[in-house]
């Protein structure tokens, strides 16, 4: 598989009972894929993935793959705190139909490099028929997935891709330039996606393109088309959006933007709390210059 394209990391719509609402999932991805998105992420930190039941997570898994088929690159999140947990959520997401999964390291843990290297090779000795994507967000995790660990795994074509969240450019220069041709560049730092693409991202796994597909589909085809001017002038003008989401409370301004949307996929799970009347105001500003 070669990673490209807009990638929304989906949401996971729920009702007023607290329930999974797979008809607006359903609903949401149909428009995803009429608005141009190639694939779709479920199951990752915009899905709450660790805030559901294993049971859920299949329910999930078999809703997207039902509405998408063929349609798009399906990459279902895998993530959890043993290497065991995760081998078994690999598993479930290939029998579930998922040719790729997008994997972070372990959370709580707190392995080193040597540690997280057998951790990957793990899930890849385990799961033959699966490629992987990498997934590097420190601030969830608690460690950074090292240079070295990408150094173990650069030459397994079935290691495809970073999802490189960590909001720091550098990183993204250093992996666009050394592993050019081995580990693909996938943009995870949503406010600065020009720069991860100017430096050889070819996709965006865009927790945004759940709200703003029309933006973010014209931003990746114009900047592929070599029309830079106009992927810039798209930057500047969904930054107050962009802005307002890395200031606070991610998952919940994007659920509340789905709302402003017209998909309600309701509140996000606790721990986490609704937005505020004030917050919302706020958001809704930002968004409706949009």
């Amino acid at each position: 598989m070669k990673l490209e394209g807009i990638i929304p990391a989906l949401v996971t719509p729920f009702d007023a009972n607290d329930k999974i609402n797979h008809q607006v999932l359903a609903d949401l991805l149909e428009h995803q894929l009429k608005m141009g998105a190639t694939g779709f992420a479920p199951l990752g930190s915009t899905g709450e993935s660790y805030a559901m039941t294993n049971e859920e997570r299949r329910e999930v898994l078999k809703t997207v793959k039902e509405v998408v088929g063929d349609r798009g690159m399906l990459i279902a999140g895998a993530n959890a705190p043993s290497t065991r947990e995760v081998i078994e959520q690999v598993k479930q997401n290939r029998d579930a139909g998922y040719n790729a999964v997008l994997v972070a390291p372990p959370f709580y843990s707190v392995p080193s490099d040597e540690e997280l290297l057998g951790h990957y090779r793990a899930i890849l000795d385990a799961v033959p028929d699966v490629e992987l994507v990498l997934y590097n967000y420190p601030m969830r995790v608690a460690i950074e997935l090292g240079y070295s660990v990408m150094d173990g795994l650069q030459d397994d074509p079935r290691v495809i891709a970073i999802k490189e969240s960590s909001g720091e450019l550098m990183r993204a220069i250093d992996i666009g330039t050394k592993y050019k041709g081995k580990i693909d560049l996938c943009c995870g730092s949503d406010d600065i996606a020009l720069d991860y693409f100017l430096w050889g991202a070819t996709s965006w796994i865009s927790a945004p393109a759940n709200i703003m597909p029309v933006n973010i589909n014209k931003f990746y085809n114009d900047y592929m088309a070599g029309d830079i001017e106009s992927a810039k002038g798209i930057s500047q003008k969904i930054f107050p959006v962009m802005n307002s989401l890395e200031t606070s409370k991610f998952i919940q301004k994007i659920k509340y933007g789905c709302e402003l949307s017209g998909f309600p996929v309701g509140n996000a799970r606790m721990p986490l709390q609704p937005l505020s009347d004030a917050e919302k105001a706020e958001f809704r500003k930002a968004y409706e210059q949009v």
